[in-house]
């Protein structure tokens, strides 16, 4: 028989086995590059580790690791889209008021990660719940705050920011220790098809009405613009007409002041020249001649050239057969 102390010894010598293979097991972890862990010491959240590689820590049960992941998770909020892609919708969750009392289905998806691996493992039994509920509650206040109008057309956007920022400031005062990245209006419908459709025939009546503004607005820019070019177009020719005219009466001073030096120098020459230019720009096809009569010959001198020919005169000193 097996003596009791034989027993003992192979009891020790199990349990220091079992003592060494907890040690060599428990004593280093690792940490994937899309990972990050808590490290625990009897009990209490010491510190995060974040740094990709092999770790040594004491062994269970004075510390242990919590490792969790990097990722950014996405939080479908009113349906769920399994692997295959097919959609399976929750109307009751997405079904509220608008500010201006109609009823909108409206369904979101929320991109958050881990920030603080402690906080998300030890402030909250179920985070993921808090943030679903808080995702409802900030989507439904600002739905509530929200024309219909707006949550169905161009509204979006604006509605999408208000939801982040609401959606962060609760997350922050729960202190669960996950961070919002991004919101996203997935489908804002209405909730039968007589709505739908009457809806649908105001869109287009808006959309129309924008068209005929823009193309009125385009109109009148077009007009607008050949005006000015008109405009450009008169002033431009007034400004030539009335640079030309400054310049032809600079001309004609200039003429005027020239005559009248010569008038100044040779008063009787130069009035009879005046007349003779006078008559010639008034009477352009009249004859001109200068003639004395000394009772015996006539003499002329034609001023408009000399190979017109002279009209006969008789001794009288007038022209002959009335020429």
């Amino acid at each position: 028989m097996i003596s009791i102390k034989r027993i003992l010894v192979i009891a020790g010598f199990s349990l220091l086995i079992v003592c060494l293979g907890i040690v060599a097991f428990t004593t280093w972890y690792t940490v994937d590059e899309s990972e990050q862990a808590v490290m625990i010491t009897l009990g209490e959240v010491e510190e995060g580790i974040s740094e990709p590689g092999l770790h040594f820590k004491w062994p269970w049960p004075i510390q242990h690791v919590e490792v969790l992941s990097k990722e950014t998770f996405s939080l479908q909020f009113g349906y769920e889209e399994n692997a295959d892609g097919d959609v399976k919708d929750f109307p009751k969750e997405t079904k509220m008021i608008t500010g201006d009392e109609n009823i909108v289905l409206a369904d979101m998806v929320v991109q958050w990660k881990i920030t603080e691996p402690g906080k998300y493992l030890f402030n909250s039994e179920n985070p993921q719940e808090i943030l679903t509920d808080a995702t409802s509650a900030s989507l439904r206040s600002i739905i509530g705050s929200s024309k219909i109008d707006d949550a169905l057309t161009s509204g979006k956007v604006e509605i999408e920011t208000q939801v982040h920022e609401l959606l962060s400031s609760l997350i922050e005062k729960y202190d669960i220790g996950v961070s919002i990245l991004a919101v996203k209006l997935q489908d804002v419908d209405l909730p039968n098809d007589e709505v739908r459709k009457a809806f649908t025939n105001v869109t287009d009546a808006r959309e129309t009405m924008n068209t005929k503004i823009n193309e009125a607005k385009k109109y009148k820019n077009k007009r607008t613009e050949e005006a000015k070019g008109e405009k450009d177009a008169l002033m431009s020719k007034a400004q030539g007409d009335k640079t030309a005219r400054i310049e032809n009466s600079r001309g004609d001073v200039a003429k005027f002041n020239a005559v009248y030096s010569e008038y100044a120098k040779a008063k009787a020459i130069t009035e009879k020249r005046l007349i003779l230019e006078t008559i010639e720009d008034v009477l352009p096809n009249a004859q001109i001649y200068i003639m004395k009569d000394n009772g015996d010959t006539m003499k002329y001198f034609p001023l408009n050239g000399a190979t017109q020919p002279v009209p006969p005169v008789n001794e009288e000193g007038s022209v002959k057969n009335g020429q």
